[in-house]
C-alpha cells in the first residue's frame, strides 16, 4: 500500500514528485509517456531560470531531477482504471494500491487530421503559439481555428510576424467580441472564413498549406502553421463519478481537490484557465501539499 501514486511525468507530475520525495512519502510515479506533450514542444523560453531551452531538453532535466531524488518511476504503463475502495484507491484492478492519487496526465491537442500534419509537427506545425510563436518573428504564418484560442494566437502572432493568415472553417468566430474587433484592426492579418484546411506541404520544413473555399482549392505560402481547434484532456482513467466539464477536463478547486476525497488533479488535465508548463508545475505542488494534508488526517 503506497501513500501516493502520481499518474503522469510532465510538469505537474514532476513537481508533485519532487515535493513528495522531499517529504519522504512512500510513493510512485506512473507514466505512459514520460513528459508527454512537453517532449514534443519546440523552443521554450518561459521556464523560470532557463532563458532558452526546448521540450526535449527540459523533459530530460525533469527526469534527472527525479532520478537524483531516487523517485520510483514505472514508465510505459497506461493507467486505465481507478476505483475508490474503503480507505484506498485501487488502480488497474489491483496492480497498484494507494491512499491518495494525483492525476497529472495532461492533455493532447485536437489535430486537423490532414496530410502532412504529423510529418511536419515541430517542423513548422505547432499547437502552442505561446511556446513557439517567437520562433517565427518576421515571417509569414497561418493559425487555424474558430474560438478564443485562435484569436489570442493571431493577436500574438500579429505583433511578431510579417503576415498572419487566420483560417476559420466557420462563417464567423465563436470567441469574445473584443478579441475579434482587436484582430480585425490588425493591418497584417488576413482572415479567411468558411475555409477547410486540406493539406500541409513542405520539404524539410513547412512552406505552405492548401485549403478549400466554395469548392475551389487555394494554396498559401507560409513558414509556420499553428493549430488551435481544441484540446482533449487525458482523463479517461478517472473514476466514473468524477466531476468533469464538457471538455472532459477534471474539475478542481483552488487546492487541486476533485469531488472525490483523496484524489487530486493538476495541470492540463484539469479545468485550469491557462495551459502552460509553469502553471501546471505550480498546480502539481498544490496537489501534493493537499494530498499530504489528507494523509495527515487519516
Amino acid at each position: 500500500m503506497l501513500d501516493l501514486v502520481i499518474i503522469g511525468g510532465s510538469s505537474a507530475g514532476t513537481a508533485a514528485a519532487i515535493y513528495a520525495a522531499r517529504r519522504g512519502l512512500n510513493f510512485k510515479v506512473i507514466t505512459k509517456d514520460f513528459n508527454g506533450e512537453l517532449a514534443t514542444s519546440g523552443e521554450i523560453g518561459n521556464w523560470p531560470g532557463i532563458p532558452q531551452t526546448n521540450g526535449i531538453e527540459l523533459a530530460q532535466k525533469f527526469r534527472e531531477h527525479m532520478e537524483f531524488l531516487k523517485v520510483a518511476i514505472d514508465e510505459f504503463v497506461e493507467i486505465e482504471k481507478i476505483e475508490k475502495k474503503e480507505g484506498f484507491f485501487d488502480i488497474n484492478n489491483g496492480v497498484y494500491q494507494a491512499k491518495t492519487v494525483i492525476i497529472a496526465t495532461g492533455s493532447h491537442p485536437r489535430e486537423l487530421g490532414i496530410p502532412g500534419e504529423k510529418e511536419f509537427r515541430n517542423k513548422g506545425v505547432s499547437y502552442c503559439t505561446t511556446c513557439d510563436g517567437p520562433i517565427f518573428a518576421g515571417k509569414v504564418v497561418a493559425t487555424i481555428g474558430g474560438g478564443n484560442s485562435v484569436l489570442e494566437s493571431a493577436l500574438m502572432l500579429a505583433d511578431l510576424c510579417k503576415k498572419v493568415y487566420v483560417i476559420n472553417k466557420n462563417p464567423q468566430f465563436k470567441g469574445e467580441a473584443v478579441l475579434i474587433q482587436n484582430l480585425q484592426a490588425k493591418p497584417n492579418v488576413e482572415i479567411i472564413y468558411s475555409a477547410m484546411t486540406k493539406e500541409v506541404v513542405g520539404n524539410e520544413f513547412v512552406d505552405g498549406l492548401s485549403y478549400e473555399l466554395k469548392a475551389k482549392s487555394y494554396k498559401l505560402s507560409v513558414d509556420g502553421i499553428f493549430v488551435h481547434i481544441g484540446m482533449i484532456a487525458n482523463s479517461g482513467m478517472a473514476p466514473s463519478d468524477m466531476a468533469k466539464n464538457n471538455f472532459e477536463e477534471i474539475i478542481i478547486n483552488q487546492n487541486c481537490e476533485t469531488n472525490i476525497p483523496g484524489l487530486y488533479a493538476a495541470g492540463d488535465v484539469t479545468n485550469m484557465a491557462y495551459k502552460q508548463n509553469p502553471i501546471a508545475a505550480g498546480q502539481g505542488v498544490i496537489a501534493l501539499l493537499s494530498a499530504v494534508g489528507y494523509l495527515n488526517r487519516l
